[in-house]
């Protein structure tokens, strides 16, 4: 379950992915499977081979990309999530999530 975004910034993902950026969109999340983690971004792009690229650039497995058309992207939870926000320099991501 998603939330803590607006539609807006849903759908301003969902464009850029859809033009083949590399786009992040950090919300609340709660899952059963991960009793600890309260955040989760999404790091999507439509051009699978791109977004390859960035996962191993960032020392992630591809294997984990959720290929769900229109909108592939890959998870980031836990200690990961923020490495990769603060190398990405999302600092509003971080702040407003509390992930600092």
């Amino acid at each position: 379950m998603a939330f803590g975004i607006t539609r807006e910034e849903l759908n301003n993902w969902k464009e850029a992915v859809a033009r083949g950026e590399i786009a992040f969109l950090t919300h609340y999340w709660l899952d059963p499977r991960f009793p600890d983690v309260k955040t989760v971004t999404k790091v999507g792009c439509r051009n699978l081979e791109v977004l390859s690229q960035w996962c191993t650039a960032h020392g992630l497995d591809p294997r984990y990309i959720h290929n769900r058309p229109p909108f592939p992207h890959y998870d980031l939870i836990g200690p990961k999530q923020k490495e990769i926000l603060q190398k990405e320099r999302l600092w509003d991501h971080l702040r407003r999530f509390k992930l600092l």
